[in-house]
């Protein structure tokens, strides 16, 4: 166990901010599974600026890499314009 002050501090901070984080990436991923599962083309493409913005927010935190948020960009916009 820590023993300073300022590595108690560190380690509720620390806890806050994974929680916080898993929360995001969390609610990302459901975004991401629905729209996914979307058959309509229209509601799909109102969907979609909003998971482009959740993925975006994800790159920005660390939580995800900027990379991996590009390539789920470029896959989910694939797969709406496949959408008949």
């Amino acid at each position: 166990m820590a023993n300073h002050k300022s590595a108690l501090k560190r380690i509720r901070q620390n806890n806050v901010r994974r929680l916080r984080n898993r929360y995001y990436h969390k609610s990302a991923r459901t975004a991401i599974k629905d729209l996914r599962t979307e058959t309509d083309k229209d509601a799909a493409v109102k969907k979609l600026p909003s998971v482009f913005s959740q993925i975006d927010k994800l790159a920005k935190r660390n939580i995800i890499h900027k990379n991996k948020a590009s390539n789920l960009k470029s896959k989910l916009n694939k797969f709406v314009n496949a959408l008949a």
